[in-house]
């Protein structure tokens, strides 16, 4: 399955979500959040609970016309503490996905780290951005432009993991990804080149599992079949790929914002690794960026009720 853009993951929600999704927003007294949390009870996509200043929430509430009578309100005015207590809402069982509300960064990411009452899976932690363009056939998605910022080839391989595991969650059979880098030869000069073959060789050794890896492969090999043809180069990818996968945070980084802002794209992000999907967007997302991001958190829940029900109809064939 893949998708041309986010509408495409609403309606498959829609139609196949079997449970409630419901967010846990940490320190929840933000009007831009609250925002986002009503139009996504608007439209179906979700449900939260919120932990925050419990009289903040409820003003701001009354201001943005967001009807709290069926929703779990947490009082807990302490940010910190709110975290902590949104981590538990998951823990117990109460949220399927956490998100970032009016909370610092590492205080919100100290409460889901905590080795006793965290999210820790044992995996890295690792940030996804998918990207919607106009014009564009597909949703592109980017990995690693948000969190990990020096990462080692074993931080690479750990990383790649995340994004093929969760792009087969969200319905792609055979992920195919592109280990960018600024020309497609290999030189000990250059060491994403380096890595990126390696990476490459992990996949075809099984030590990568899930996806067709290529690498190294620049931008325009990635995008399109006929840069590949005119460079002469034999690729499974080339014009097809589904995950760039970027060999620094800034690449990432300037890479997915460049989309956005020069191609008009609209970009959904997750942290990936822990027991859920983690939401934590930036200052400057857009509510359709918010909601985006519920989308594809949300998603696989519905994939696999999809399955299901595909499954259980082959069984009375």
């Amino acid at each position: 399955m893949i998708y041309e853009n986010y509408q495409q993951m609403l309606d498959i929600i829609g139609q196949y979500s079997a449970k409630k999704f419901t967010i846990s927003v940490a320190a929840a007294a933000d009007q831009e959040v609250l925002t986002a949390i009503k139009r996504a009870n608007e439209i179906g996509l979700a449900s939260a609970v919120l932990v925050g200043d419990k009289k903040s929430i409820q003003d701001m509430a009354k201001n943005l016309e967001l009807d709290l009578e069926k929703t779990t309100v947490i009082n807990e005015p302490d940010p910190v503490k709110a975290s902590i207590e949104a981590v538990k809402q998951i823990k117990i069982g109460n949220a399927n996905c956490l998100m970032k509300g009016l909370v610092n960064s590492s205080d919100f990411m100290s409460a889901v780290l905590d080795k006793e009452k965290g999210l820790r899976t044992g995996k890295m932690l690792s940030h996804l951005a998918a990207l919607d363009m106009p014009g564009f056939d597909r949703i592109l998605y980017v990995s690693d432009g948000g969190l990990n910022i020096s990462p080692t080839l074993e931080d690479k391989k750990k990383i790649m993991q995340n994004a093929i595991e969760y792009l087969i969650a969200m319905g792609y059979e055979l992920p195919k990804v592109a280990v960018l880098s600024a020309n497609e030869v290999v030189s000990p000069k250059q060491q994403v080149t380096v890595d990126a073959a390696a990476l490459k060789e992990m996949a075809e050794k099984g030590e990568i599992t899930g996806a067709i890896v290529e690498g190294p492969v620049t931008l325009d090999m990635a995008l399109d079949k006929e840069a590949a043809a005119h460079k002469k180069l034999s690729s499974k990818v080339a014009g097809e790929t589904d995950l760039l996968f970027a060999p620094t945070i800034e690449v990432g980084n300037i890479l997915a914002k460049s989309m956005i802002y020069c191609g008009n794209g609209v970009m959904a992000g997750l942290i990936l690794g822990a027991q859920v999907p983690i939401i934590l967007t930036s200052r400057a997302a857009t509510m359709e960026m918010k909601i985006a991001s519920i989308a594809m958190a949300a998603l696989p829940g519905a994939i696999a009720s999809m399955e299901s029900i595909k499954e259980r109809k082959l069984s009375f064939a």
